[in-house]
């Protein structure tokens, strides 16, 4: 059954589904226009469909929202979303202005937003949940609450001062960082610096790695020197050298002088390299063990939440050290390898004797054909000595032999219109996240 009031940051992320029950995508936004005299009428949703396409579903396909998902007639158009003049977001847009709430003549900030159906697909902004001040000067604790009605406030954002991102970072807070750098390349650029301002420095850098060169050159150019250094301290050092890499030499270097020593010499062994090289492609935090560790210690390392899982399919097995550059590099453990021995087995009787390393100066294109020959999700680099330097993961090799305009290919622009969905669309399996694409046409 449909609900006659629906609260829009709860409305993210809501599942989509089509009359038979397959699943078309899930709500990121629901599009707004403003009206002289009564409330801003909704006009429909943004919706997230499989291969991270965002498309603009008119609320006239609406046949009902409640339950946590949204059912629509079934006949959607597949066009990229693109803005028209005149149309707000809610969630990018809304949440996080300064009102003043006439009656009383305070100044809140909108939280939420209450969007009712007054029948006939004919939807519109129905209440504010507003926060008010703090009553006193404690640091913990927030203001008071209230509800108003559109008509009961009027924006109030003093000259300067920048809208509130809190409330569109918890909106999209369940979002994984390629879908959330995504969902930041959508918003207008003011808006996007004020999101990633807010952003925690692991979430931001996360966001970073996912977003093509130009825009995130433009966030990071965009934060204070001290701030740009947390980030890129949080990136892999290879995302990080390929950014610095990109910025005028002054910044570049005051920045890596910003940065954690141990941090910034990754970084910096990167930076010698040549991009299309193995070494330039690498990053430097391979899993690396003796080869008198067991397999439990093995297994250990690679089940660390943090750890990139491209990361965690093989353990480098060295000499000491055990920090790039190692000892004299010995071979590769596997993690299926690992599982068919007890914990106590000794890597190095477990080393993969067909898998050669690459030399750090290896072209691109011979660390692709060893990859593909080998089936590999990662390839280990050694310099002249023999020793590791780092690993060449699956992903750096595709972000290489990628078109640069990748994010923004999508083969269903070829036949943009008004389709009927066939289900097998729906029922194929989940597509792993992917990267940025950018906006098209609508409606």
């Amino acid at each position: 059954m449909s609900a006659s009031k629906v609260f829009v940051a709860r409305l993210a992320g809501c599942s989509v589904f089509d009359p038979a029950g397959d699943r078309v995508g899930r709500v990121r936004d629901v599009l707004v226009v403003y009206r002289r005299v009564d409330a801003p009428q909704v006009v429909g949703l943004i919706v997230e469909v499989p291969g991270k396409r965002r498309i603009f579903v008119s609320i006239g396909r609406i046949t009902s929202i409640g339950a946590g998902q949204v059912i629509t007639t079934g006949l959607v158009n597949m066009r990229r979303f693109e803005q028209r003049g005149g149309e707000v977001r809610v969630i990018a847009e809304i949440l996080g202005r300064k009102v003043l709430i006439k009656k009383e003549q305070i100044r809140a900030t909108i939280e939420d937003v209450a969007v009712e159906d007054h029948g006939q697909g004919d939807w519109s902004i129905a209440q504010l949940f507003l926060r008010k001040p703090k009553t006193t000067p404690s640091p913990f604790g927030k203001g008071p609450t209230t509800f108003a009605a559109w008509t009961e406030v009027t924006e109030d954002e003093l000259p300067g001062e920048s809208q509130s991102a809190e409330h569109v970072i918890a909106a999209y807070s369940d979002l994984v960082p390629a879908d959330l750098a995504s969902t930041l390349l959508d918003l207008p650029s003011e808006r996007r610096f004020e999101v990633a301002e807010e952003l925690p420095d692991n979430r931001l850098a996360d966001v970073l790695e996912e977003m093509p060169d130009q825009e995130r050159i433009e966030i990071l150019s965009a934060l204070r020197d001290s701030r740009a250094a947390d980030v890129l301290d949080q990136m892999q050092p290879d995302d990080a050298a390929d950014l610095l890499a990109q910025l005028p030499s002054e910044r570049s270097e005051a920045l890596l002088e910003l940065m954690e020593p141990e941090e910034a010499q990754d970084v910096r062994m990167l930076l010698e390299y040549e991009p299309d090289t193995a070494g330039g492609l690498m990053t430097t935090e391979p899993v690396i063990l003796s080869a008198d560790s067991t397999v439990a210690e093995g297994l250990a390392l690679i089940r660390r939440h943090e750890l990139a899982p491209v990361l965690g399919a093989a353990v480098c097995v060295t000499l000491p050290p055990y920090e790039p550059p190692t000892g004299r590099f010995l071979g590769l453990v596997h993690f299926q390898r690992m599982l068919r021995y007890p914990p106590n087995e000794r890597l190095g009787t477990l080393i993969d004797q067909q898998t050669e390393p690459v030399k750090v100066d290896a072209s691109a294109a011979e660390v692709t054909r060893v990859m593909a020959t080998y089936n590999l999700l990662s390839v280990p680099v050694v310099d002249d000595a023999h020793r590791l330097v780092g690993v060449v993961t699956i992903d750096d090799v595709l972000d290489h032999v990628l078109p640069d305009d990748w994010r923004s290919q999508d083969e269903a622009d070829a036949n943009p219109g008004a389709v009927s969905r066939p289900r097998s669309l729906t029922r194929r399996a989940p597509v792993t996240p992917g990267r940025r694409t950018t906006r098209g046409t609508h409606r």
